[in-house]
């Protein structure tokens, strides 16, 4: 059990909510329901075995946080209990509610256990991706999708290691089931144009064939395009793209977007995740409790911040 304090609310509360569900209890020596609370919280804590942690601020020596909080909640007595997520409070409860009550309250917003394993699964794939460890971080992304099938994170980390290993089949059998969904995570889109460019390179025709055709013709957008996607299919994201901004400048409804959409993916493909330590750094400024949030910025990549502008340009 830890209490929490000025010293130790950033490090302890704010930025440990950004790998767990973190549950602040608000107590008082003198209140008799917090006392009866009390041992509940902690029984359910070992019970639902580290898919939350559970710490305490004693409302008569931090009286600031402890207001600031029942001030944004609009509540005026304790026990009262927040649940930190992402590195702000989300939700609460007053009172001495009993203990199936409080895991009503928990499972509104801690994983289940089948979640939580398979989160773990894909926390040590991307570990093992970054150490070089391929078939091992794919066995864990598997598993991780066999227990949750709705894990984005974890069907976009399978897919983007299957793509750079060049396991192309593999991973349009991965993409497939998901491939129609109405509402689409935009990774996943990206990954879906990203293999139909591989599976187009093969059947490109050759590079001095395509260029004849568009010197003869700068208007040549299938030309243009099929050239792209050879870029894109090498890792050449850099060069697709500005055969794609050709054809937006040009005509930016070709096709149905296509050549908008393609270079949004290979955007999306090209942006890398937040670290751990960038989410903790944009979680909250230090010595403060930032209630209203902002959203984690990924790390800034100059090209792909140039080639945002580009295509911002192009469209306005």
């Amino acid at each position: 059990m830890q209490d929490i304090t000025h010293q130790n609310l950033e490090a302890d509360l704010v930025n440990a909510s950004l790998a767990q569900p973190v549950l602040l209890d608000i107590w008082a020596p003198w209140c008799g329901p917090c006392k009866t609370l009390g041992p509940t919280l902690e029984k359910l804590e070992t019970d639902y075995a580290g898919r939350f942690k559970l710490v305490k601020l004693n409302a008569d020596e931090e009286p600031e946080i402890a207001q600031q909080l029942s001030q944004m909640f609009g509540v005026r007595s304790i026990p009262f209990c927040v649940l930190f997520k992402g590195g702000q409070p989300v939700d609460g409860f007053v009172g001495a509610l009993p203990e199936g009550e409080v895991k009503k309250f928990l499972d509104k917003h801690v994983p289940s256990a089948e979640e939580q394993a398979a989160d773990d699964d894909v926390q040590a794939a991307e570990e093992l991706l970054a150490e070089g460890d391929t078939d091992t971080a794919l066995d864990r992304l598997q598993a991780a999708l066999a227990t949750n099938p709705a894990n984005d994170t974890a069907r976009y980390d399978y897919l983007r290691a299957l793509l750079n290993a060049g396991r192309v089949e593999e991973a349009r059998a991965a993409f497939d089931p998901v491939a129609a969904s109405p509402v689409l995570d935009p990774r996943l889109v990206a990954a879906g144009h990203w293999i139909a460019a591989l599976e187009a390179a093969p059947k490109a025709r050759p590079r001095d064939t395509l260029d004849a055709a568009l010197a003869a013709n700068k208007r040549d957008f299938d030309a243009r395009f099929e050239l792209a996607q050879r870029h894109f299919a090498k890792g050449e994201f850099t060069q697709a793209m500005d055969e794609l901004l050709e054809i937006i400048m040009r005509d930016k409804a070709w096709k149905d977007e296509l050549a908008r959409k393609t270079y949004v993916a290979i955007l999306q493909i090209m942006t890398k995740a937040p670290s751990a330590a960038a989410k903790a750094a944009e979680a909250a400024p230090k010595g403060t409790l930032e209630i209203a949030g902002k959203a984690l910025a990924a790390p800034s990549d100059p090209v792909v911040d140039a080639y945002r502008r580009k295509l911002s340009m192009a469209l306005f």
